[in-house]
């Protein structure tokens, strides 16, 4: 490595109100390397970047680019300072060609007339020179999601970074797309750029980087290489506490089939079929896991097993119910209890205080009515015991759920959900964007109702969590079932084939 970082970001201080997003910041790169950036939620990573990004103006501290401090107001400037940023979610107008979407800001160098052939070859050369293959006349609509971050890439790399931000860029990958991508960042370091990598899956962080800067409540509570460093003592520098990562799970006895789903077919938002003839059972006892990479008809099964989305075609047996296309009420009667993948959007209501958002689904139970008013007393105590039993951090049962953390959202919609004594569970990305700490209690939880018999299906784009906690996985792919295995068994190279589309008995040993 060069002896003067490409990057030194020195005392850097930003405030919002009532917020101290970062204190102090100290944070450098060097041409070469893969220095991560890691920390919970709210740490204060996102905060730094878009400082660096020009995003945000930092209220102290300055930035230096080899050595010279500089002024970045805006990503315009950012670019000219040849820094580039990979954002999670794709920057991309699916209308457009590929070469389209990589010239969009930039002059021609034909002046009024477009040279999108021009553009065309130099996405060709950076596509071979760097394992980023794309056909430049695509429409970026038609691309995988793989193929689609190539592009975001290849925009930074056509406009001359020398600095990437990549901001949980593994998010929506196959596990053989995610080797792909290191294969390709690999070679962008040897080439003399610096990559900064944010991420939250510990196991990538430790196969990529060469440096990790923790970050926790703004400020940075560690630097290590990956020589020194492990899942665990990673986890405990973000969390402050030594951290369990995959919960205890004793052995527990299973039941029959609480849970049977025959020939399902649901309908998407845009009229596509995204739950095609799908079939499973989910027995009580068990903690059937779905993998499978976003948008492979996950949320419409969740959803239509909810009673939140009708479906097309098939039927859904709840605990020897049939509940194919009732109301959200009769699967509760049924022995369901759902936690969707929205907490904001399906699971809560951000201006109803805590108390409300426990009681919204049985509010009418005879246990908090007397003689057909409101019993406030019986409301209030069991609304407080279960933000004892299940560590909802919260000032009082009046505050609105929209000031609670992310994790706390999702622990009272877990206590809400399980305070029914369901025979049925539905977890849908359970631990989506929450700390740390906050997904090793819902893990806690999730095994603990395993134990007392309920049939748990737990829905997740992230492998780790799939692997920790289930009984058996299945994958999902284009709404289809490509089948179950033992997580005992199975490996995270032959479930990404699956993800991808390959049945098992198609693949080679």
């Amino acid at each position: 490595m060069a002896e003067t970082p490409m990057l030194e970001m020195r005392g850097i201080t930003k405030r919002f109100p009532g917020v101290l997003a970062n204190d102090n910041v100290d944070f450098d790169v060097f041409a070469g390397e893969v220095h991560t950036l890691l920390g919970e939620n709210g740490a204060g990573k996102s905060t730094l970047m878009k400082i660096l990004y020009g995003m945000y103006q930092a209220d102290e501290g300055e930035i230096l680019l080899n050595g010279e401090s500089v002024d970045i107001p805006s990503p315009t400037v950012a670019i000219e300072h040849n820094i580039g940023m990979i954002h999670q979610h794709f920057m991309l107008v699916d209308t457009l060609t590929v070469a389209e979407n990589v010239a969009l800001g930039l002059p021609s160098s034909r002046g009024f007339l477009t040279d999108l052939d021009v553009v065309s070859e130099h996405i060709v050369e950076l596509g071979e020179q760097y394992g980023l293959e794309i056909d430049p006349a695509a429409e970026v609509w038609q691309l995988a999601v793989g193929q689609k971050q190539r592009v975001e890439i290849i925009k930074a790399l056509y406009r001359e970074a020398r600095l990437l931000i990549l901001d949980e860029p593994t998010a929506v990958l196959t596990p053989q797309e995610v080797d792909q991508l290191f294969d390709t960042l690999r070679q962008l370091t040897a080439d003399g750029r610096g990559l900064i990598f944010i991420s939250h899956k510990l196991h990538e962080v430790l196969a990529l980087s060469n440096r990790i800067t923790v970050l926790r409540q703004g400020r940075v509570t560690g630097n290590t290489t990956t020589e020194g460093a492990t899942r665990h003592s990673l986890a405990e520098m973000m969390v402050g506490r030594e951290v369990k990562l995959a919960p205890d799970k004793p052995e527990v006895e299973t039941g029959g089939a609480a849970l049977q789903i025959r020939d399902l077919e649901v309908i998407g938002d845009r009229g596509n079929v995204m739950v095609d003839g799908l079939d499973l059972d989910v027995h009580a006892g068990e903690i059937l896991g779905i993998a499978g990479v976003s948008g492979n008809g996950q949320r419409e099964l969740a959803e239509t097993i909810g009673g939140l989305r009708q479906s097309n075609r098939g039927s859904i047996t709840i605990a020897g119910v049939d509940t194919t296309n009732k109301p959200p009420i009769e699967m509760r009667h049924a022995g369901l209890a759902y936690v969707p993948e929205g907490r904001m959007k399906n699971g809560s209501i951000g201006a109803f205080t805590v108390s409300e958002n426990l009681l919204l689904i049985d509010h009418a139970d005879d246990q908090f009515l007397s003689r057909g008013l409101y019993d406030f007393g019986a409301i209030r105590e069991h609304c407080q015991a279960l933000v004892e039993e299940f560590a909802v951090k919260t000032p009082t049962l009046e505050t609105p759920v929209k000031s609670l953390s992310g994790g706390n959202i999702q622990k009272l919609i877990l206590a809400r959900e399980l305070s029914g004594t369901p025979q049925v569970l539905i977890a849908s990305q359970p631990t989506r964007g929450v700390d740390i700490g906050a997904a090793e209690y819902i893990h806690k939880r999730l095994v603990e109702q395993r134990e007392e018999g309920t049939a748990i299906l737990v829905i997740s784009e992230d492998l780790d969590e799939v692997f920790a906690l289930s009984d058996r996985i299945a994958v999902i792919y284009e709404g289809q079932i490509m089948g179950v295995v033992d997580p005992a068994d199975a490996t995270r190279e032959q479930l990404g084939l699956m993800m991808a589309g390959i049945r098992p008995e198609s693949v080679a040993d």
